[in-house]
């Protein structure tokens, strides 16, 4: 019995803060709480002179549940703010060039607008405005805009843009008309010349738009 009471019964000590900033860390402490909680349970058969060994694995293993559901809530509270994959919803205007191939004008998904390239095509006839680029820079930049209007969106929405240009010898020409449609901050962009563009347009843009 002097063995039994030299044994420590206070119970286990864990520290849980770290689990409120490290979500990966807790995931990990909970498959070792749950092995742990294995480990620690008394066998039925266990002997007198090691009943308060038994007590001690008892309050471990309470410990250990406590943990664990800890764990759970806050795993539970993280997945809560994580995007819903999958909800896609198409957008169609007439006010904007009809699609050339299987794609939609834009798809909204996870409280994004992606647009999909858009020329400078006139949306009732289908026929370009102009050969000028400055005139199918434009045009571009209409029709998007009216792509952002049906999708509840705007150009200051707009957050990344992607310009191809079938001569990069146009870029100065393109920034001056495409600075009247995005003021500061203006969306992050790249821009490309590519080896040719559909219908032999001299200018496609598209973008994503936060809604």
């Amino acid at each position: 019995m002097a063995w039994c009471r030299g044994i420590s019964m206070a119970p286990l000590a864990i520290d849980l803060r770290p689990l409120r900033r490290r979500v990966p860390l807790a995931a990990g402490l909970f498959c070792a709480s749950f092995v742990a909680s294995k480990l620690r349970t008394s066998p039925p058969f266990i002997s007198k002179p090691f009943a308060c060994a038994s007590a001690a694995f008892s309050a471990d293993a309470i410990s250990a549940v406590v943990v664990r559901w800890f764990v759970i809530v806050k795993v539970l509270q993280f997945t809560a703010f994580l995007p819903v994959i999958g909800q896609k919803e198409a957008v169609q205007t007439e006010k904007a060039p009809a699609a050339l191939g299987p794609y939609c004008q834009a798809i909204k998904a996870n409280n994004f607008l992606f647009v999909s390239g858009v020329l400078g095509l006139i949306p009732e006839t289908g026929k370009f405005v102009s050969d000028g680029i400055e005139e199918q820079t434009e045009q571009v930049l209409k029709n998007i805009g009216e792509i952002l209007k049906a999708s509840g969106a705007s150009y200051s929405s707009v957050v990344k843009t992607t310009i191809m240009l079938a001569d990069l010898k146009d870029f100065k020409k393109v920034n001056d008309i495409y600075s009247k449609y995005f003021s500061a901050p203006a969306p992050a962009r790249s821009t490309y010349q590519v080896a040719a563009l559909p219908m032999d347009a001299r200018i496609e843009i598209e973008c994503i738009a936060a809604l």
